[in-house]
């Protein structure tokens, strides 16, 4: 397996990239290559996240949660996956569940806002994204 590592790490290189081009549908395949190629990484929510934000992205919610619980069970404090379940949940006006994902991501990053995650580089672009994390009553 650890020769398979390089092949796994480009393919979710790739899908991040994808993603932030805006094309998230290309993103879906890159990831879910980078996790067929390594099904036991130890970093497998790396790709799990990105396919959660590229399904946000394609309005679709539910694949979302999906994908952003996979992640937070594989690693339960990268904040990156309540950004993810915050924002579907608040999409599919699963309040509680947003208001609960948005709760956990402060604990875990406390400085959090929309306007600092954009400025470092937080996906712009990202609209059905940041919308959901306005609506998940995020801070500005």
């Amino acid at each position: 397996m650890a020769g398979l590592w390089p092949h796994r790490a480009s393919y979710c290189a790739r899908g991040w990239v994808y993603r932030t081009a805006g094309l998230p549908e290309e993103a879906l395949r890159s990831f879910e290559r980078a996790i067929h190629m390594s099904p036991v990484d130890p970093e497998l929510y790396l790709p799990f996240i990105g396919m959660g934000y590229a399904f946000i992205e394609l309005r679709r919610f539910d694949e979302a949660i999906v994908a952003g619980k996979k992640a937070q069970r594989q690693n339960p404090s990268f904040s990156v996956s309540y950004r993810c379940l915050a924002s579907a949940f608040a999409h599919l006006g699963r309040d509680a569940e947003a208001r609960e994902a948005a709760a956990r991501l402060l604990e875990l990053d406390p400085a959090f806002t929309i306007s600092r995650w954009i400025a470092r580089g937080g996906q712009s672009n990202s609209k059905l994204q940041l919308e959901g994390l306005r609506k998940a009553g995020l801070p500005e």
